[in-house]
This record gives C-alpha cells, structure tokens and sequence, in this order.
C-alpha cells in the first residue's frame, strides 16, 4: 500500500528525515515508534502532502505521490488523523464529521455516518454538541471518525493514545485491532511502545530521522537493545 524509499526532508536548512525508508502492506497494522523530535510527526507531514520531500520517493498503491498535493493524497485514500486531535472546536459532532467526507466520501456519508456512530455510540449521544465540549477521550474518537469520513484505504494515526487515561489508551487500542480486522492497513505512529508492539504487525524505530530498527513486531519487542532504549529492562 505505501513504499517509501530514501526519503529526506525538513525545515530550510534543518534536515529531519535522512533517507528514511519503510513499507506498509495491505492487512498490517505497522508501528512507527520513537521518542519526540526523531522525525515522526515530519514523516507524517510529507506523506500528507504538507510538507514537501527533499530527495527520495513515496508510492502509494504503486502510483508516485511525493510531489502530489494534499488534496490529490486524501482524493487517493491516504488519510492522516493528526497528533493533538485538530477537530473544529466550534461546531458540533456532526459537521465534523461531514467535513471528513469533503474531499473524499461524499456520495456514501450518510451510511458512512452511521458506520462510525455504530462504532462510537458516545458520538451518536453527542451528534449535536460542540466539539470543544467532548472530553479528550471524545475528542480522540471525533478525530478518528473523521477520518472514518474519507472511506480511507490506509490510515494513519498519530499519537492517538496522547493525553488518555489508561482505561481510554486500552480503549484506542481495541478500537485499533477491529479497524484492522476489518480490512483497512493501519499506520500507528507512537511513542507507546509496549502497547504498539503488542498491536502490531510489523514496526519501525526511529532514531534521529532514519530507522534504527526494523521488522517483526513480537521480534522487536524481545530485543534487548529496544528494551534499554525505550523500556529501561
């Protein structure tokens, strides 16, 4: 579903990501794991088309996006649900998630509404409500649903555990496990380790803007040299 090779890219003359690559297949949950400033949330740009890549290539179901816009990518099925939620505060439940179908879903929203409401029963209570009023928990859920909205072929998700209570983290991630079962690729963009890796199917670690270790989740989660770094064992 997504092949990125050689990817570098960054902000004027700081370069963040330094040849990064990675791959994501149809059916996997793939993490991407890192502490903060290693380039995650930049990796995320540049494949949404925000940022743009300096050298390297993106593909996405086998079609070249790196120089493609934003729009192009969402019109693509590539659907970003970003770090710290972003949803419209001002309006309610429901136009937010129409105005996930914007780009992207639009003759389904209806029955696609209804599929996230049936997946998020607190929205469904809540349809009317302003956005800004939902707890984070909600908030998370709304972002999510969102991009539900856009009838994604792959999904990224970023730092969607940031901020939970550990009951509502237990929560994301089930939600997580029954998305993928029902057939969309997941890319889970984290600092999370233990529970990432648990969810995963395969998983990269980044270490400033390359990735440090690569491959089966269960393996890496075993590695001695990831358990030091991130689980102090």
């Amino acid at each position: 579903m997504l092949d990125v090779s050689g990817l570098r890219a960054g902000y004027g003359a700081t370069e963040v990501l330094r040849g990064l690559d990675l791959t994501v297949r149809p059916g996997e949950i793939v993490a991407v794991l890192g502490a903060n400033g290693v380039g995650k949330t930049t990796l995320n740009k540049v494949l949404s088309g925000i940022v743009p890549a300096c050298a390297g290539e993106i593909r996405f179901d086998g079609r070249p996006i790196t120089t493609a816009s934003s729009a192009a990518i969402v019109e693509a099925g590539l659907i970003h649900v970003p770090e710290g939620r972003k949803i419209f505060p001002n309006l309610s439940v429901r136009e937010n998630l129409v105005l996930g179908s914007y780009k992207r879903g639009r003759a389904r929203r209806p029955q696609t509404i209804e599929r996230v409401f049936s997946v998020f029963p607190r929205l469904r209570e809540r349809a009317s409500q302003a956005a800004g009023t939902l707890s984070g928990g909600e908030q998370q859920m709304l972002a999510i649903g969102r991009g539900l909205m856009a009838e994604p072929r792959l999904l990224i998700l970023d730092e969607p555990s940031l901020g939970l209570s550990p009951l509502l983290v237990e929560e994301m991630f089930a939600l997580v496990r029954t998305l993928n079962r029902e057939g969309l690729p997941i890319m889970l963009v984290e600092q999370n380790v233990v529970q990432s890796l648990d969810l995963a199917t395969r998983a990269y670690i980044l270490e400033n803007g390359t990735v440090a270790l690569e491959g089966d989740a269960a393996t890496l989660a075993a590695d001695p040299a990831l358990r030091r770094a991130y689980l102090g064992l």
